[in-house]
């Protein structure tokens, strides 16, 4: 993030931007871009147009949330906030570098900037604690804002409020989370350790040897793509101009904001007074542009949609929502009708391919852990997590006026969005104000 947000922070943005639409009035008359239409970009827009700012979100696809928002792991998870950056990791991404369908993969091609981001991501592990708490604190209180904009807007997004279920497979990792578990509570954070034989009775479905478990009641999960668009209907309500199908050539800073974009054939350059880059592994791009070094880093996930389509499958597939931290996998249920697993991590530059040798393991895990579930109809899935190398978020004002972040949120954009967009939006209003 580059800067402390802390709670207070957060919560005093949050009262500031209040529940009635176009409260700030007096500000209607600033025109602010943002770029990008994924859920930091349609959850900063929403928090831009509540504040009475004249909003228009350029994005490169014909619909909203059609990239790393469309079929992630659905997690609204705060028991997840454990940043990357402890050195179990790295001896075990060394361990996992040469097969395939590891966790992690890695690929050794040279590239200065991946190498240069691996160097920054390791040296940031003096922050490991800090930032592990501090992302706690952010996803407990963007949560609220997500379940409070829902319900005020009508959004349906297949929320299911049963908590989350850490599992472990050895000693080793549950003496691991129990150290996380302590750092979580620093942040007000409710997540105890249960038996084993308590999280089978949570989900009876749940097969495997589990050693260990925690339990997150607070914890939540829905559909990210149907809460994306449907917020981002919301947005239009307020007023925002949503420009997709665009390719955003060229963005500048000096004296307002210039947008450079060609959409139909035809090259148009429009005119703001501030900007909001929240184009994912986009931003970086973007960035370098505006004069700011944003280190974003494309981090590749899968994911499978298991199809349920029968109530005999239905029935055998889990309501309750997991992390499997060993495997590096988190699950959510999306309505009676389909199961979503996620995970593994792939340094792959911008690659998009979705790889038959990292779906397997997906498809494998659910046969061990939940064995009566039928996995004959699965949609595979990859997108590029956007992430810096602290795993902290980019939430801070660029060199030029009028220039801002919200981006590189990573493997918690959905967690974090709802809270981190409403302190950019602060940050904005308060430049305009000035």
């Amino acid at each position: 993030m580059n800067a402390p947000t802390t709670s207070q922070q957060l919560k005093n943005a949050t009262a500031l931007a209040g529940n009635i639409p176009g409260a700030r009035s007096p500000s209607s008359s600033r025109s602010v871009a943002v770029i990008g239409a994924g859920i930091t970009g349609v959850t900063v827009a929403y928090a831009l147009a509540k504040r009475g700012l004249q909003v228009t979100v350029f994005d490169r696809h014909r619909y909203p949330a059609m990239e790393t928002s469309f079929a992630n792991g659905g997690q609204l998870s705060a028991s997840n906030a454990e940043v990357w950056n402890h050195p179990g990791n790295i001896i075990k991404g060394i361990k996992w570098m040469f097969a395939t369908d590891a966790p992690l993969l890695f690929n050794m091609t040279p590239s200065w900037h991946k190498y240069s981001w691996i160097a920054e991501f390791m040296a940031a592990m003096r922050n490991y604690e800090a930032n592990t708490v501090r992302s706690a604190e952010i996803a407990i209180m963007a949560r609220k804002n997500l379940f409070d904009w829902a319900q005020a807007e009508g959004i349906d997004f297949n929320h299911e409020k049963r908590g989350i279920v850490h599992v472990y497979r050895t000693d080793k990792a549950t003496q691991h989370a129990r150290m996380v578990n302590g750092l979580l509570e620093k942040a007000g954070l409710d997540r105890r350790e249960i038996a084993p034989e308590e999280a089978k009775q949570l989900e009876p479905t749940l097969a495997g040897d589990v050693k260990g478990a925690f339990y997150t009641p607070s914890d939540t999960t829905g559909d990210i793509h149907k809460f994306t668009v449907g917020l981002a209907e919301a947005a239009k309500r307020l007023g925002v101009r949503f420009e997709q199908d665009v390719d955003v050539q060229h963005v500048s800073a000096g004296n307002g904001i210039a947008v450079r974009y060609a959409k139909d054939g035809a090259n148009s350059t429009e005119r703001f007074d501030q900007i909001v880059v929240a184009a994912g592994v986009g931003s970086r791009a973007f960035g370098k542009q505006l004069g700011d070094r944003v280190n974003v880093y494309p981090v590749k996930g899968y994911s499978i949609t298991v199809e349920l389509k029968d109530k005999a499958a239905q029935v055998e597939a889990p309501w309750m929502s997991f992390v499997d931290d060993d495997a590096k996998i988190v699950t959510s249920r999306l309505g009676a009708d389909r199961f979503r697993v996620a995970g593994t991590a792939e340094f792959n530059g911008f690659n998009r391919d979705i790889r038959a040798d990292r779906i397997r393991p997906l498809v494998e895990w659910c046969h061990a852990l939940f064995p009566g579930m039928p996995t004959e109809h699965v949609v595979p899935w990859a997108g590029l997590r956007p992430m810096m190398p602290d795993m902290m978020p980019r939430l801070k004002k660029g060199r030029a006026p009028g220039v801002h972040y919200h981006c590189g949120h990573g493997h918690l954009g959905w967690t974090m969005s709802a809270g981190t967009a409403e302190l950019v939006a602060e940050n904005v209003l308060q430049e305009v104000l000035a």
